[in-house]
């Protein structure tokens, strides 16, 4: 056989062979999810951004038929877990959650060992809840008034716990105290649930916090809540005030929960998770686990949710500048 026939026949059927093998791949990579995604929380168990992201976790399995799992990596008012996320591959396997808190971190820190701003990509935000203060179920504090007479008669004698210094939580109490006129001492956990632990043990006096995470101990009496965020009363206690009601000149802020990807992930795993969300928010159960909350079962995605974001970050800097917080 002439040899140099005999390799271009060869070549050929390699050349076929990679042609045959290149379109299954392809299209594997095309099926996302392929495999388990991972969802870093950026906090500790049992706060608003973990019980709502597990319970989008699970609509997301259900939907998909792949696992999407939830990994807790707390600390660094969420920072730790957030740099993992940016620092993963961009395949679509490693989302990280969060919540308003993200749109602090440039009044929070000097210096990120991310680019919160083009490390990672905003997916979607959803489940919008007020915030509420809570109190004991058995506190002397009976109404917002009471606790902010007390507050502004002696500064630091009312006391309140956040997941740590920097959040959420953390801005919008102090947000309150410049509107009330009134000094609170601020008393941080390592998250959100260690502060309600702290109420129920009568440690700290209040805490003000997304009522996802407060809504189960409010229900069963354990906690009060003084006063809610936005513009109309809970339907779930229509007895409990908004901020406004109260007089005190704070209209407070509503939390929400969402995704981030990493910088580079495809477009058209972007827009599936997008897409699946969207469909979780509008499903009967995911309605129900919202409003049972207090929050409003909605989603805001991509480019909106992205200068959503950005209007965010704007309105806490004007915070931070008028609190004693220093960057970290």
């Amino acid at each position: 056989m002439n040899p140099s026939r005999t390799r271009r026949t060869l070549f050929a059927a390699c050349a076929a062979l990679g042609l045959t093998l290149a379109v299954p791949m392809a299209q594997a990579q095309g099926l996302w999810p392929a495999k388990a995604v991972r969802i870093i929380v950026p906090y500790g168990p049992g706060g608003a951004v973990d019980v709502v992201t597990r319970k989008m976790a699970q609509k997301l399995t259900e939907q998909t038929g792949q696992s999407f799992y939830v990994e807790n990596k707390p600390g660094a008012t969420g920072t730790i877990g957030a740099s993992l996320a940016a620092k993963a591959e961009p395949d679509g396997y490693t989302l990280v959650a969060n919540d308003t808190t993200y749109s602090l971190l440039p009044h929070i820190f000097k210096k990120l060992p991310f680019d919160p701003q083009t490390d990672l990509v905003p997916v979607s935000a959803y489940v919008f809840a007020p915030m509420g203060l809570a109190v004991n179920g058995q506190s002397r504090f009976k109404t917002l008034n009471d606790l902010v007479t007390e507050a502004r008669r002696e500064a630091n004698r009312v006391s309140y716990g956040t997941g740590g210094p920097g959040t959420t939580p953390h801005f919008a109490t102090e947000a309150l105290g410049i509107a009330a006129g009134a000094n609170f001492m601020h008393v941080p956990f390592k998250g959100a649930a260690e502060a309600t632990t702290a109420i129920l043990s009568n440690t700290i006096d209040m805490q003000i916090a997304s009522t996802t995470g407060l809504m189960g101990n409010v229900k069963s009496g354990k906690l009060r809540l003084l006063a809610v965020s936005g513009d109309k009363r809970l339907a779930a206690l229509p007895d409990v005030p908004t901020f406004a009601e109260t007089g005190v000149g704070w209209s407070g802020v509503v939390n929400w929960t969402g995704l981030w990807a990493p910088k580079g992930t495809p477009a058209d795993v972007m827009a599936r998770l997008q897409k699946e969300i969207a469909t979780a928010m509008a499903s009967a159960d995911m309605k129900s686990f919202a409003e049972g909350m207090g929050a409003e079962p909605r989603q805001v995605g991509g480019e909106a949710f992205g200068r959503m974001l950005k209007d965010s970050t704007d309105a806490w800097g004007k915070v931070a500048a008028n609190t004693a917080f220093e960057k970290q």
